[in-house]
């Protein structure tokens, strides 16, 4: 296939997106099969699977799924436009135990993540879409991250705290201003400066990722009822309202801070094109309980596009066939829009 020489793209108006296999163990390569047995994908975007052959063919045959069928490419520069291209990132031998933690999962699924990076940095993918990975089992010299939106935020941004987790569909868009982090330690590394850096790329990304043109940014109290004037922690007023005002002295709609459970409970996320939480779950249980089957994760703030489904291994569901690839099709869905949309905006 012909490649464009100045990026090392196949010369096709379709965009080339790299999936990469997760945890093999986990419910990954079901939702990939599940996905990719349509055939008309190849319509969409140009599909470049990272994973083991093996693996995916053991699936295969577990699903009968044995009509699907892969072109296996060594690198990115030999791409078939209307195939399901494959790259084997390993050569050995893994025992697939469906609903198992063991370290050669981790082991693959660094090894996938690492070379659709580094396609993806090289500029000859358009954007990468994740399986879950048992952060657990993961090779801890090679994966000393808490997650893979700071593996990439370590890999695409200026430093760990470069990247925005952003959980989006439709409806509800919920980006979290702590990530990873343990709850005790949200206090201390909540800031002025960290605010107001997650703020600008929240609503940089709304703007520039998903086309709109004036974002509504509704902010989240950190403490029970946002504080109640400081009778439930200071931390409203020392810093989430000073940072808010800056912003709207700025030109920026953003609005709060809110107490989360009001806000979610009556619905007021309707009136706000996204939602920016102070920690993990206060913004992931509401969006994952209203979006759990249609949501994507997506590492904004970043010079390249990853998505993923909001779900994890799933290892309880692994091997059964009972899997919903519903939030892989949107991470996909997700990435080409966002692709779309940067190209127009830079257009």
């Amino acid at each position: 296939m012909e490649e464009n020489r100045s990026s090392g793209l196949p010369a096709a108006d379709l965009p080339v997106i790299g999936i990469t296999m997760g945890d093999f163990n986990g419910i990954g390569p079901e939702v990939i099969l599940k996905t990719i047995e349509d055939s008309r994908i190849t319509r969409l975007f140009v599909p470049v699977i990272y994973g083991s052959h093996r693996v995916i063919n053991k699936y295969r045959r577990l699903y009968q799924m044995e009509e699907i069928s892969f072109f296996p490419v060594k690198d990115v520069s030999q791409l078939h436009q209307r195939k399901i291209n494959f790259i084997q990132v390993s050569e050995k031998e893994y025992e697939v135990n469906p609903g198992k933690d063991v370290p050669e999962a981790g082991i693959l699924s660094y090894e996938a993540l690492n070379q659709a990076a580094k396609d993806l940095k090289d500029g000859k993918l358009h954007a990468v879409v994740t399986c879950p990975i048992n952060k657990a089992n993961m090779p801890h010299e090679d994966f000393p991250f808490a997650g893979q939106t700071e593996f990439f935020s370590h890999h695409f941004g200026k430093d760990l705290r470069s990247g925005l987790m952003l959980l989006a569909d439709e409806e509800l868009k919920v980006a979290v201003v702590t990530g990873h982090v343990p709850l005790f330690q949200v206090p201390n590394l909540l800031t002025k400066e960290l605010l107001k850096d997650k703020i600008d790329a929240f609503e940089k990304s709304l703007k520039m990722d998903f086309g709109i043109l004036k974002p509504r940014i509704a902010v989240l109290g950190l403490n029970p009822h946002a504080g109640e004037q400081g009778k439930i922690g200071k931390e409203e007023l020392d810093i989430i309202n000073p940072v808010i005002q800056d912003r709207k002295n700025a030109g920026k709609l953003v609005f709060g801070p809110y107490p989360a459970d009001g806000f979610f409970g009556k619905q007021h996320y309707k009136k706000f094109d996204g939602v920016l939480a102070m920690y993990h779950d206060q913004g992931l249980i509401p969006f994952k309980t209203l979006a759990f089957e249609r949501g994507v994760n997506y590492t904004a703030g970043l010079s390249a596009v990853r998505t993923s489904p909001d779900h994890g291994t799933a290892y309880d569901l692994a091997g059964k066939n009972q899997a919903d690839p519903g939030s892989l099709k949107q991470a996909i869905f997700t990435a080409i829009d966002i692709v779309k949309n940067r190209k127009s905006n830079n257009s």
